[in-house]
């Protein structure tokens, strides 16, 4: 992570500028992190990197590493990599993040192969696995996993299931990944107690609602002690995504699964007006995230059961008038 300084070690002016010159140009490349080998094989000794520190110009923030002007949040990843050391890699949400990943806030992550020797470091979550292969890292520094393979492991190191599930939803609906090598990086997570719950997540992602399909939706109804619905649809989007049309006819209540696609603004138009004009027509109208009757699917069923009762179901059945 550093090369030797191209100038001798005299200790001229002109030597001193041209030093400092050279390990500011590091550090603005590494978002104001440098580690201390750096700047040693800059020709900084131990003394000088302490009298920097001790003066308020640097600042120490890590054992290894010092803070050299404006810090980013690249230099952020960088203090995490340069304090873990090893074969280390931004991993998981981070590197989703690092390639563009909006609105999510975590923890720094960093994963190194099994076995390999690295350091603790506050702030920093530090995975071993034994998946990495060469071609896990894009191009580039600092060093980070490809997307879909953060997505993947981000999703298994979350904190909940509906965590993991908006890792990988958010990852597509931005599109930080694409489908196959999405579906590659699901594919080669062997054993993990959320394998099942990332496959389904998916699916859902990728296929939209037809990854439920009707019968699906029906049997969670009879689950939860609802009613059947007495139709359901699966619609075509014009992107090719679609959504589940459910409608109970005798209560007059529409429930509607959408697939991740419907975030998107042509989208959102296209459901105000079907929305908005079901409603003229005094149906109810519900709309479930697909991902949502996955990984809260008690919460969603609840309210189509209010939604059932307020429009005059009952669970006891009415007897027939005599």
């Amino acid at each position: 992570m550093g090369t030797s300084a191209p100038w001798p070690r005299e200790a001229t002016a002109l030597y001193r500028h041209r030093r400092r010159t050279y390990v500011a140009r590091i550090a603005l490349g590494q978002g104001g992190s440098i580690s201390r080998r750096q700047l040693y094989r800059a020709g900084l000794t131990r003394s000088e990197v302490s009298a920097e520190v001790r003066s308020g110009r640097w600042q120490r923030l890590g054992r290894q590493t010092i803070g050299i002007g404006d810090r980013s949040e690249l230099g952020l990843w960088w203090r995490a990599l340069l304090e873990v050391g090893a074969d280390g890699a931004l991993d998981g949400v981070t590197a989703l993040v690092a390639a563009g990943l909006r609105n999510f806030e975590d923890v720094v992550h960093v994963s190194v192969s099994k076995g390999t020797r690295y350091r603790r470091a506050a702030g920093v979550i530090v995975h071993e696995t034994r998946r990495r292969r060469p071609d896990d890292l894009v191009e580039g520094t600092p060093p980070r996993v490809r997307p879909e393979i953060g997505a993947v492991r981000g999703a298994l190191w979350a904190r909940s299931d509906r965590q993991a599930a908006l890792v990988i939803a958010m990852s597509v609906q931005q599109r930080l990944t694409t489908p196959a090598p999405l579906w590659d990086a699901v594919e080669s997570v062997r054993r993990d107690r959320r394998r099942t719950l990332i496959r389904s997540v998916t699916e859902d992602v990728l296929n939209g609602a037809e990854s439920l399909g009707e019968l699906d939706f029906a049997r969670m109804c009879r689950r939860a002690g609802l009613p059947a619905p007495d139709r359901q649809a699966v619609r075509a989007l014009p992107g090719g995504r679609a959504y589940l049309d459910c409608r109970f006819d005798r209560y007059a209540v529409v429930v509607e699964i959408d697939g991740i696609h419907h975030l998107e603004p042509d989208n959102w138009i296209a459901d105000a007006l079907r929305q908005n004009a079901v409603t003229i027509g005094s149906d109810s109208v519900l709309r479930i995230p697909v991902i949502g009757l996955r990984v809260l699917g008690e919460e969603f069923m609840e309210q189509v059961r209010q939604a059932l009762v307020s429009a005059g179901w009952s669970k006891t059945p009415l007897r027939p008038a005599k």
